[in-house]
């Protein structure tokens, strides 16, 4: 019941959340730090952190698209959107949330203006002047950060996910008014939409973590009088809120799917608890709609 595309781009979005949970954040905390090393180590760190988050981002637009298919096109969705479909866009939206992350080491980098700010003397003799100090904005140009990252990868799917979801609840309530449609198709289409509102939650917290550290991002690059004099704590939080969009992803997507939180707990009673009584008799329950039953 479990592996339909729906669920294989919530897998995505899973991997990539706990990613950015067991690597992003902790880099990202690094590299906040400010310790000494090498250009491309620190540059490397940063790339990183920009992939796994990029990715989740990427995922969230493709569950989006799935549920305005399921609802614009719910008599065609499962000959649309099969497995294979799912996985070969999932593969791609990886690939291209690498490609995005690791530009900087193409040579959209600070590597200049960072080697040059440390101690002076020959490079194949003072092994100081290969070191720089380790924070995000000496290695990331802020230029590639607002034109590039925000405007080019971040803004768009803000946008687009904003109008599907639209789309979504002006399809459902289109059909629900029509008087012929029978009780299941009503009935499914009443969950299609009480799963808009919860992936449209989404949306206001994706903008909610997102945009700040955007917006201090944009005036550093605009106002640099302002960059020079930016409150620390400011910046820190920014960057927290950031992250803290994949710790809410897998509350909403995950646990409030009726088939994720039923073999969740099945897990649990099973292998910790060790009860194999206590979830028979909702055996043969799961999976009995094919829809993202997500409730608010």
């Amino acid at each position: 019941a479990l592996q339909t595309p729906t669920n294989y781009f919530l897998v995505s979005l899973a991997a990539a959340d706990v990613a950015v949970g067991l690597f992003a954040i902790p880099f990202a905390v690094t590299i906040s730090l400010g310790f000494c090393t090498d250009f491309h180590s620190c540059l490397f760190l940063a790339c990183f952190v920009l992939v796994l988050t990029q990715s989740s981002i990427f995922s969230l637009l493709a569950v989006a698209v799935d549920r305005y298919l399921a609802v614009r096109v719910p008599l065609r969705y499962k000959s649309l959107v099969t497995g294979a479909r799912a996985r070969g866009v999932i593969a791609a939206l990886w690939v291209l949330a690498f490609g995005i992350g690791l530009t900087p080491f193409l040579g959209w980098n600070d590597r200049k203006i960072a080697t040059n700010c440390t101690e002076p003397g020959d490079a194949a003799t003072n092994v100081s002047c290969c070191l720089i100090r380790c924070l995000f904005e000496n290695v990331v140009p802020m230029s590639y950060m607002v034109y590039f990252n925000f405007f080019g990868c971040v803004l768009p799917p803000l946008l687009i996910m904003l109008v599907i979801y639209v789309k979504i609840f002006l399809v459902a309530c289109r059909q629900l008014q029509r008087t012929e449609l029978m009780d299941h198709s009503r009935t499914v289409l009443q969950r299609e939409i009480h799963a808009a509102k919860s992936l449209a939650l989404i949306v206001g917290i994706f903008a909610l973590c997102w945009l700040p550290v955007h917006t201090i991002n944009c005036a550093s690059l605009f106002q640099p009088t302002w960059a020079k004099v930016k409150p620390k704590w400011a910046i820190n939080i920014a960057i927290l809120l950031s992250h803290a969009n994949s710790a809410v992803n897998p509350i909403v997507y995950a646990y409030r799917n009726r088939d994720f939180r039923y073999t969740f707990h099945k897990i649990i009673s099973r292998y910790i608890l060790c009860r194999t009584d206590i979830l028979k008799s909702g055996e043969g329950q799961v999976g009995s709609q094919p829809t993202l039953h997500l409730g608010l």
